[in-house]
């Protein structure tokens, strides 16, 4: 009885270590014959080629955006060059134009002098043929004054008449 109950244990020991192990056996069988670690190994590459395909269109689009940041910061550097030649260019023609308005100024306040002095040297003209014009007139009364009272009244008139004939005629050469 005792050989008896050790072998029923050793059996039950042996029966369920068997058992699991038939199980386990027959669990991976299933596996393998339901093609389960074919499956898992398309599902992982499945994923691992859709991480490549990730990480290459990361990739493209890391590239596209250095172009198009190289691209901007190009044409950023063009529109400042081209600013600063703007810049300069109105800077050249605000030069410009101050030097031909002092020119201007300049040429136009050399005009009005000229005129000014034209017009001076018009008035003095004016004021000398004035005093001249006054000052025959006045040696011409002074002249009759004389005359009228030193010599006699025919001799007078006759010598009268001579001179206005001879002083028209002076004044008639200093007008012209």
């Amino acid at each position: 009885m005792i050989f008896q109950k050790k072998m029923e244990i050793n059996i039950m020991v042996i029966d369920s270590t068997f058992w699991v192990a038939v199980s386990f056996i027959i669990f991976f069988g299933g596996l393998i014959y339901l093609k389960v670690p074919q499956k898992v190994n398309e599902i992982l590459n499945k994923l691992i080629l859709d991480i490549k395909n990730e990480i290459n269109e990361s990739e493209k689009l890391r590239t596209e955006a250095k172009e198009l940041l190289e691209n901007a910061q190009k044409k950023l550097d063009t529109a400042q060059s081209v600013s600063n030649e703007i810049l300069e260019q109105a800077k050249k023609d605000g030069d410009k134009l101050i030097i031909e308005l002092n020119d201007k100024f300049h040429k136009s306040s050399e005009i009005k002098k000229n005129s000014a002095e034209n017009k001076i040297f018009q008035m003095k003209e004016n004021a000398i043929k004035e005093i001249k014009n006054a000052s025959v007139q006045i040696a011409i009364d002074s002249v009759e004054k004389i005359i009228t009272t030193s010599i006699d009244k025919s001799k007078l008139d006759t010598l009268f008449q001579k001179n206005l004939e001879e002083t028209k005629e002076e004044l008639k050469k200093i007008n012209s």
